[in-house]
């Protein structure tokens, strides 16, 4: 009776093992992420709180944010392509 305990906890404990190991191999299909500069957005950006505001209510972008363009910073929202 003994025996086949310890045969069961080591087949449970290898499928264990197989689970964890298959589990990294599934791959997510997430969508690709692309940015624009906002098109609502006019001046300077320093506040990537009102950027992300603007850029998910004005343009239905999934975030923003202030990002540095040339000399300055600019409000980039961010769509799923």
């Amino acid at each position: 009776m003994a025996k086949s305990q310890v045969s069961a906890t080591i087949f449970f404990a290898i499928f264990l093992c197989f689970l964890l190991i298959a589990s990294y191999e599934v791959q997510v299909a997430e969508g690709k992420i692309c940015q624009r500069m906002s098109k609502t957005w006019s001046g300077v950006c320093l506040n990537s709180g009102n950027c992300d505001r603007q850029c998910r209510n004005w343009e239905k972008a999934q975030h923003g944010a202030c990002h540095r363009r040339g000399f300055g910073f600019a409000c980039l929202c961010y769509f799923r392509c």
